[in-house]
């Protein structure tokens, strides 16, 4: 599936929540979701009663939009949790939780996960003193994420120190100051905060 490049706000209007993909205006009265929270479109303000396939269809595509990740990556990660042991679409959640760009999102280390593959991919970010360009690299408990030296000077980042709120997931740890953060454990269930039911997404991918 292709990279989708239109308007970001229609897909949380489409999903009927925020799924924060834009950063700062997400939690402004400018947020399209608050001024029409309708379905975008034509018909987009119809009720519609959805069949099985059609919720197990919107969970996924909501969970999918979320981490902004293609229907193909989407795919090989559920592939993934045959090998791990426990609740297949907990492990699931999990996989898609350590992505280095959602890393960096929870770290505040940017304002969206959209800016942090866009960060990741212009090489702003060394993991364990090496440099990862690749957004969907898996983190692992340890890990180190920290700025480039060089691009700690740029006025990007002096903003993120100057107003970072320095809440993280209890499974990262942020050193706001040196820009560095580090993963500390694996990430909870509890720690995600999208109403998520998981079991649909595990019930349309074992069909």
């Amino acid at each position: 599936m292709a990279r989708y490049t239109g308007p970001v706000c229609r897909q949380c209007r489409r999903e009927g929540l925020k799924l924060y993909l834009k950063g700062d205006k997400c939690f402004t009265d400018k947020c399209p979701v608050t001024r029409r929270n309708y379905a975008p479109g034509e018909h987009g303000q119809g009720r519609k009663k959805l069949s099985n396939y059609g919720v197990q269809l919107r969970e996924k595509q909501k969970v999918r939009r979320y981490y902004g990740v293609s229907e193909k990556q989407f795919a090989k990660y559920f592939d993934m949790t045959d090998k791990m042991e426990g609740i297949a679409g907990e492990n699931f959640l999990k996989i898609l939780e350590t992505r280095l760009d959602n890393v960096i999102y929870r770290l505040g280390l940017a304002s969206s996960r959209a800016e942090a593959r866009q960060l990741v991919n212009h090489g702003h970010f060394l993991v364990n003193g090496k440099k990862v360009d690749i957004a969907s690299y898996l983190t692992s408990t340890g890990d180190e994420i920290e700025v480039k030296s060089k691009s700690t000077q740029s006025a990007k980042f002096k903003e993120l120190v100057e107003g970072h709120q320095g809440s993280v997931p209890q499974w990262l740890n942020i050193d706001t100051e040196n820009l560095k953060g580090k993963v500390v454990a694996e990430p909870s269930r509890e720690d995600i905060e999208l109403p998520i039911e998981e079991h649909l997404i595990v019930e349309w991918y074992s069909k």
